[in-house]
């Protein structure tokens, strides 16, 4: 391969995790209003979007701390990350200072901590600060028993890491999550994610459900647990999807509260409807009169985004995104990292002086 068709490749990866992250930050969005945006002024970011934010981060800094220590837990670094977040939402600051700064010095770090509208509260996220709250009692106790939808949207970034990576996406759910229907939803979703990130069609217009469809097969084949009825359940989503598309009734017995597998089955649901590219705008909007809009929207959103990349998403909608910016450099710089490391290695010298510093991997 030339060096034009390897930079052509690395730009549309590039495009389509940009194109996830700013669709699951409008679907969100959407969500939240029911659809029913203002005509003007910036769109304000909802706390699955926050989280998803320091997922991505907590990946990127999990891939720098492996290249330069040699190994690395990557559900432990995310769940730093969620610490920094739970600090600047102002959630046991004294608490969580204590614990990570004796590791680092000055505490919290990486850019992603100097983003101000990070610290400003929009919506809750009770298991997630629940959990963190406890965070003294150890990752296998601090866990709440909830199934609710935080811990599949704030997850769905894991999708870039490829099926190897996607396989701890339960492990970050079960830090806050104990229900294992939360911790499955959020492994499906990400496979679901991977499969429209990576899939190539030669009919534009068809590649959303073809990239689903894909995913949706293969599900019981990545060596990921699911059951026979949880495939069911997502094969049927996806089959109404193609017979009894857009049905409002039917998409709120598919997701009828806000639990994650009522998001994944939601989702999956909206997406599938609505697979032409042209058609982004709609799904969101009729995702976003689910019961509970937000998640539903949100990964909706993430999966459209991930197939038809960022140029397909509604530029008036994204630029005025109060977190357009930060989502947009995250996915840089996760696809960045996870193929050229630019703070190098143990062994190898890196390329980026500042990379460490915006992304520290101790």
């Amino acid at each position: 391969m030339n060096k034009n068709h390897e930079l052509r490749d690395f730009i549309g990866r590039q495009c389509r995790v940009r194109g996830m992250m700013l669709g699951l930050a409008l679907g969100e969005t959407l969500g939240g209003v029911r659809g029913r945006l203002s005509g003007s002024g910036p769109l304000r970011a909802g706390v699955s979007t926050q989280l998803a934010c320091f997922t991505a981060e907590g990946v990127i800094r999990a891939q720098v701390r492996g290249n330069h220590k040699g190994i690395c837990y990557a559900p432990g670094v995310v769940l730093h990350a969620y610490c920094r977040w739970a600090f600047l939402q102002g959630i046991e600051v004294e608490k969580m200072r204590r614990r990570w700064q004796p590791y680092g010095g000055a505490w919290p770090d990486g850019w992603l901590a100097s983003v101000p509208a990070l610290g400003e509260r929009r919506g809750s996220a009770p298991a997630t600060m629940t959990a963190l709250s406890r965070i003294d009692e150890g990752e296998e106790r601090m866990a709440t028993a909830s199934r609710g939808h935080h811990a599949l949207a704030r997850g769905l970034p894991i999708a870039v890491t490829g099926l190897g990576g996607i396989a701890q996406a339960g492990a970050v759910a079960a830090l806050t999550h104990g229900d294992p229907a939360a911790q499955a939803a959020t492994v499906h979703a990400a496979v679901l994610a991977h499969h429209c990130l990576t899939h190539s069609a030669s009919e534009p217009e068809s590649s959303a459900r073809d990239a689903l469809h894909a995913g949706v097969t293969a599900l019981p084949s990545a060596r990921l647990p699911i059951s026979d009825d949880e495939h069911g359940r997502i094969v049927a989503a996806f089959r109404y999807a193609a017979d009894e598309p857009a049905d409002a009734v039917r998409l709120a017995l598919l997701a009828p509260d806000p639990t994650a597998p009522s998001a994944l089955l939601g989702g999956l649901y909206a997406a599938a409807s609505f697979p032409a590219r042209a058609d982004l705008r709609a799904a969101l909007e009729f995702a976003a009169g689910a019961p509970d809009g937000e998640s539903v929207a949100c990964v909706a959103g993430a999966l459209l985004g991930a197939v038809h990349g960022i140029e397909a998403l509604p530029v008036d909608l994204v630029s005025r995104h109060e977190l357009a910016w930060v989502l947009d450099t995250l996915a840089r710089d996760l696809v960045m990292e996870l193929e050229h490391s630019p703070s190098g290695s143990e062994y190898v010298p890196g390329w980026d002086p500042h990379w460490w510093d915006r992304y520290p991997g101790w």
